[in-house]
């Protein structure tokens, strides 16, 4: 076991090296925004355009914000004294992970950052530094300094400077535990100025729960802190700063056991294991454990629930429910703040943080969240305190409430007069993602599915098998000759174990052969298949196999097309698996994960040259596909024609087309025919149509046929989508069965192997 865990810590490096050094360095790079094609946008970027603005920002400092990317643009901060679970190693191995906070920024709330990693551990020396970086920077994060040079460092610069300075290792895992706790107490129907909180840690982290935590109405008297040295009490030995002092009581108390005893609640924010099943025995009833020490907690929730079934837990961690993860706020803290203009993060500002976090858990999901998050039940109790990381509501609520909390503090010098109308446009960040994936892993996790490799061979299978057996996305099949398989594995390094980790089929000899040619026999004999016939197809193609397995339920799901032709594996499903109810015709759409938005495209494989009625339901399929993603289908007609600027033949079917289809799908937005410019860009499109039945971006592409649909896919996926692709995602098949291509990397491999597994569920719900 020790040396499956060593292997699987080795694997786990090798890939992250990997990631970091492949196909660019690092995670992050700088790319202009505006067009530098000619003589004069040369002029306007630079000598002389450039001067006016500059003038105009010299007469009024508020029009930086205007004329440059400063109200957008946030530094991410470290002196490397404190960096996640590695201590103190230094600014610049510090820096992938401020590459990586810089990431999330981006993903989740569409601001750029500077990653700033400084040499300089003097506390007034580092602040002097970072002050004087002010006139570039729209805020400070401030990110894994050491305590308890950490408190003076924010305070300091938050009186220095006159743009939002945040610590969140101390605020942003303040405002989640903060919000698990009202929830909790909710639960438990207990008051919040009357529980005792027993606090494991007194670091940065620690002291800033409780100090939000007091905020919201914790009594002071009625916290008790323990630290490497033990109860924080008044007149320890050796003296306490300020920070610690401010929680110091009079207490005959000394240890966490003492401390835990009788408590409501237990913050952890320490070391692993440090809370004993014994001591949480002790606890007051229906207790509340924020156990947050990451990779591993205080305790395990299992252990706490073994011996207190009425405690209610949060921990750090991805894989137990109630996860504390400080990206539930920080992207969307500053997003209110910047473009509210605010000078600071108020208490305010965090508390209505934590008060639309709180807010959220309890509200119902929307059709796209609920079909996103399928098999994931979201609803408010004890194993959902506090919504997912990936929620996509998180930034319409939070962003709003910080902004209007940053004008009634005072302290936003671009108030944000309509907020219902702000609101509306954070819409951009929700849809425009391109970590749209997230759900359709959350729900392959929820309930696995056994999905069936055709090319069980190919080495791209093999890697994706392994991201899969170790994310527990899937239980795989492998279709394959055992020997190839097992050779490869060796020879790539993988840890997946056949028999144990993975099954496999082989073609040559597997004791199903007679049952699947029969059952083959039995769907194909009026087609012209004869017995032979039948065990020759079984034999040699194990596309046919891996349908069978999913027609006969030893299977949930398949994937194949990594060898071999498109058409030839579309075949062999279609004959075995049929088409879904209600559906005539099979056709497949793409996703392109673009910097700034996610498209779908539709059909990119199948119909060459579709009627109107088959493109109408062609983009229904797609529609409802998308919905799987959590986003609300978007649908354009695309055509040469823009609003009957064309009456040829194909104009006029796109018209037909989009017609069909809002007669049909009253309830999903669409329109054209028109060009592709005027459904990605709302201004353009009004300039050519004032009705537009057509909100924002469209994300679903409706093209006018085969040819179009594939060129299109092709050349965004080389010039703007780096690689990255979902599918092709078969859409209309009776059962979760899709082709790839001999061009699929392990990524997508990955990808489809989470979507299979996703629409297995949803087809046997």
């Amino acid at each position: 076991m020790t040396q499956n865990l060593s292997t699987a810590e080795q694997a786990l490096r090798d890939a992250a090296r990997e990631y970091h050094r492949s196909p660019n360095k690092g995670k992050i790079s700088v790319t202009p925004t505006k067009p530098l094609s000619n003589q004069r946008d040369l002029s306007l970027a630079y000598s002389p355009g450039v001067a006016y603005p500059c003038l105009d920002i010299e007469a009024d400092p508020a029009q930086a914000a205007e004329f440059t990317a400063r109200g957008n643009l946030v530094g991410v901060i470290t002196n490397g004294t404190a960096v996640l679970g590695l201590g103190d190693i230094g600014p610049l191995a510090a820096k992938p992970v401020m590459e990586g906070k810089g990431c999330l920024f981006k993903k989740f709330a569409g601001v750029d950052v500077f990653d700033i990693e400084l040499a300089e551990r003097d506390p007034d020396k580092l602040i002097d530094i970072i002050a004087s970086m002010e006139p570039t920077l729209g805020g400070i994060n401030l990110e894994d300094i050491k305590a308890p040079e950490c408190f003076y460092i924010e305070q300091e610069l938050s009186k220095r400077m006159n743009i939002p300075v945040f610590h969140d290792d101390q605020h942003g895992t303040a405002i989640i535990s903060s919000a698990a706790l009202l929830n909790g107490l909710e639960l438990v129907g207990k008051e919040i100025g009357k529980v005792k909180v027993a606090v494991s840690g007194a670091g940065a982290a620690a002291i800033a729960c409780v100090n939000v935590m007091v905020g919201l109405g914790v009594k002071r008297e009625n916290v008790f802190m323990v630290d490497s040295k033990g109860v924080i009490y008044e007149g320890r030995p050796g003296g306490l700063d300020a920070s610690k002092a401010q929680y110091a009581q009079k207490t005959e108390a000394r240890t966490l056991a003492d401390v835990v005893n009788g408590a409501d609640v237990f913050l952890g924010c320490s070391a692993p294991g440090v809370l004993t099943a014994d001591m949480v025995k002790t606890m007051a009833d229906k207790p509340i454990i924020l156990a947050l020490a990451n990779p591993e907690p205080e305790i395990r929730p299992e252990l706490a629930k073994a011996v207190r079934p009425d405690c209610i837990m949060a921990t750090g961690r991805s894989d137990y429910p109630n996860q504390v993860n400080n990206v539930l706020c920080f992207p969307y803290i500053f997003r209110g703040a910047l473009d509210c203009g605010a000078t600071k993060i108020t208490e305010a500002m965090k508390l209505a943080c934590v008060r639309e976090i709180a807010a959220l858990a309890k509200q119902d999901v929307s059709d796209e969240v609920a079909a996103a998050y399928q098999g994931k039940e979201l609803k408010f109790g004890p194993d959902y305190l506090i919504p997912t990381p990936f929620d996509v509501r998180l930034i319409l609520r939070i962003a709003p409430a910080v902004a209007q909390a940053a004008a009634e503090s005072g302290v936003a010098t671009r108030p944000i007069e309509d907020i219902e109308a702000y609101r509306e446009s954070l819409t951009r960040f929700v849809y425009q993602t391109s970590m749209f994936m997230r759900p359709v892993f959350a729900a392959a996790k929820s309930k696995v599915q056994r999905v069936a490799y055709a090319e069980g061979e190919d080495e791209r299978v093999l890697r994706a098998v392994q991201v899969a057996v170790d994310d527990n996305l899937a239980k795989p099949i492998l279709i394959g000759r055992p020997a190839v398989i097992e050779a490869r594995i060796a020879k790539a390094g993988l840890r997946i174990q056949p028999g144990v980790d993975v099954e496999i089929c082989d073609p040559e000899d597997d004791p199903r052969f007679r049952q699947y040619w029969e059952a083959y026999h039995q769907l194909m004999g009026r087609d012209g298949i004869t017995l032979e016939g039948a065990k020759s197809t079984v034999r040699r193609s194990n596309t046919v196999i891996a349908a069978l397995m999913v027609h006969l339920g030893d299977a949930d799901a398949m994937l194949c097309g990594l060898v071999g032709k498109f058409d030839k594996h579309l075949a062999h499903i279609e004959e075995v698996l049929g088409h879904q109810a209600g559906a005539d015709r099979m056709a497949t759409v793409n996703a392109l994960m673009l910097d700034n938005r996610t498209l779908f495209i539709a059909d990119t494989y199948i119909n060459e040259d579709p009627t109107a009625e088959e493109l109408a339901q062609i983009a229904k399929m797609a529609a409802d596909e998308v919905a799987r993603f959590g986003l609300p289908p978007k649908v354009a007609f695309l055509s040469h024609s823009n609003y009957g600027s064309s009456t040829r033949k194909s104009a006029l079917k796109m018209r037909a087309a989009r017609n069909l289809f809002a007669a049909a799908n009253p309830g999903i937005e669409c329109d054209g025919e028109m060009h592709g410019d005027s459904a990605l860009d709302p201004v353009v499109r009004s300039r050519t149509v004032q009705d537009a039945t057509l909100s924002g971006e469209a994300n679903v592409l409706i093209c006018p046929n085969l040819d179009a649909a594939n060129i299109l896919f092709n050349v965004l996926k080389t010039t703007a989508a780096h690689g990255t692709t979902i599918g092709p995602m078969l859409l209309g098949g009776a059962a979760a069965a899709h082709v790839l291509t001999p061009s699929s990397t392990v990524r997508r491999v990955v990808n489809m192997t989470a979507l299979a597994a996703a629409q297995a569920q949803t087809r046997k719900a």
